[in-house]
């Protein structure tokens, strides 16, 4: 694939790793939680040789005596019910504070060039912006959408691709080398230790930087082309103002990613539709312009998450309501924006945990127990509502 190189490309980057960096690295890390990797090293245990340990680091990233260990191979669910698992793999936190600071030194030359169209991890920007942003296509007149997906991308991401794209503007060769480890890590899977030859594992810290610099070529691939298109991380719509177009956008992608990039894109979930009929985008449910939702899926999600938290077999007590709230203010946090209808789904969740909230607390499901713990009791333990927080934000 051709790549644009810069006529003048960042030297120094190894030389700005300095200690005040690498704290700062750390507490990005810290923050972010996660679990410990392969060697089980925790954040608590990390932090009791602290000033050693990122000395050491520091020392490592300067002088190119870094080395890294494999991540930690795990699983997780892509549907609550069905058998489809998603690849993870954990670093251990030395890998991710050396990986955080790679981010720190690469991301901004990189990020006054992203195209304006991309949405996904990057900073002053979310989800909510880009839904915004489809919006505004709808209301143009682009009413067929392309939807997207490409296979298992972040696990066939080819590494020369990778290193082709970050080399165009980083002539850094330590930091080159650090990326290439990253890469090259391997990962441990039932005590086996299996290279890694392509991809950029779900889990890294730097792995969402990496995705948008790679997928940034299409970006702009598709702008020189004159779609209309919005891109959070992988997930991509192109909206176009007829089907012809739509699909002569699929061959265009379709021909991008298979020749260039040795990418495929996925025949089950890649369609074109109309807006009338809705498509799903970030966890939303966009039927046009005026009329977002939340999508089947997210909701599913979101009761599964409240069942576990709710089992009648545990005790009510402040934890459970720190955690459902926990999960009950984030729910609301991403679905009430000035675009989305929610009003009614808000209500229903809250007549539902209502119901869940009273099971727990009986062991039982019975009618009458709506009359014997009322909603202002099950306000008074501390339990907050959809309604109340979206009310709150006055959107509602």
């Amino acid at each position: 694939m051709k790549i644009n190189v810069d006529k003048i490309k960042q030297h120094s980057l190894t030389g700005r790793i300095t200690l005040d960096l690498v704290h700062k690295a750390f507490k990005t890390v810290k923050r972010n939680r996660g679990c410990a990797g392969v060697d089980r090293v925790s954040i608590d245990t990390y932090m009791k040789n602290l000033d050693e340990n990122l000395h050491n680091l520091m020392k490592t990233l300067k002088d190119r005596s870094y080395k890294t260990q494999p991540l930690r191979r795990t699983y997780i669910r892509k549907e609550r019910k069905g058998n489809k698992m998603r690849p993870l793999g954990i670093p251990i936190i030395r890998c991710r504070i050396a990986q955080e600071v790679v981010r720190k030194l690469v991301e901004p030359n990189f990020e006054k060039r992203f195209h304006e169209n991309s949405f996904g991890f990057r900073p002053g920007r979310g989800c909510a912006d880009a839904v915004r942003k489809v919006l505004e296509y709808l209301k143009g007149g682009y009413c067929y959408i392309l939807d997207a997906d490409i296979e298992g991308f972040f696990d066939n991401i080819p590494h020369e691709l990778i290193m082709k794209s970050v080399a165009a503007r980083i002539a850094d060769g330590n930091i080159l080398g650090l990326i290439q480890k990253f890469l090259k890590s391997g990962v441990m899977e039932e005590g086996k230790r299996i290279p890694t030859t392509k991809g950029t594992p779900q889990g890294g810290v730097i792995s969402p930087l990496l995705s948008n610099i790679v997928l940034d070529h299409l970006d702009w691939y598709l702008e020189s082309k004159g779609y209309r298109f919005v891109r959070y991380a992988d997930d991509f719509v192109v909206l176009c103002k007829t089907h012809s177009q739509a699909k002569k956008a699929l061959a265009d992608i379709k021909w991008l990613l298979e020749e260039e990039m040795e990418l495929t894109l996925s025949k089950e979930k890649t369609h074109i539709t109309h807006m009338s009929k809705g498509f799903d985008f970030l966890g939303f449910r966009i039927f046009g312009p005026n009329r977002v939702t939340i999508r089947d899926k997210s909701m599913e999600k979101f009761k599964e998450t409240i069942k576990e938290i709710t089992k009648r077999k545990h005790n009510l007590d402040k934890e459970v309501i720190k955690r459902l709230n926990a999960v009950t203010r984030g729910f609301v946090n991403y679905f009430n924006q000035p675009f989305s209808s929610v009003n009614t789904i808000f209500y229903r969740s809250d007549k539902w945990i209502r119901s869940r909230i009273r099971q727990m607390k009986k062991k039982r499901r019975w009618k009458t127990d709506n009359m014997r713990l009322l909603k202002k009791h099950i306000r008074n333990l501390g339990v907050i509502s959809c309604w109340d927080l979206c009310r709150a934000s006055q959107l509602c």
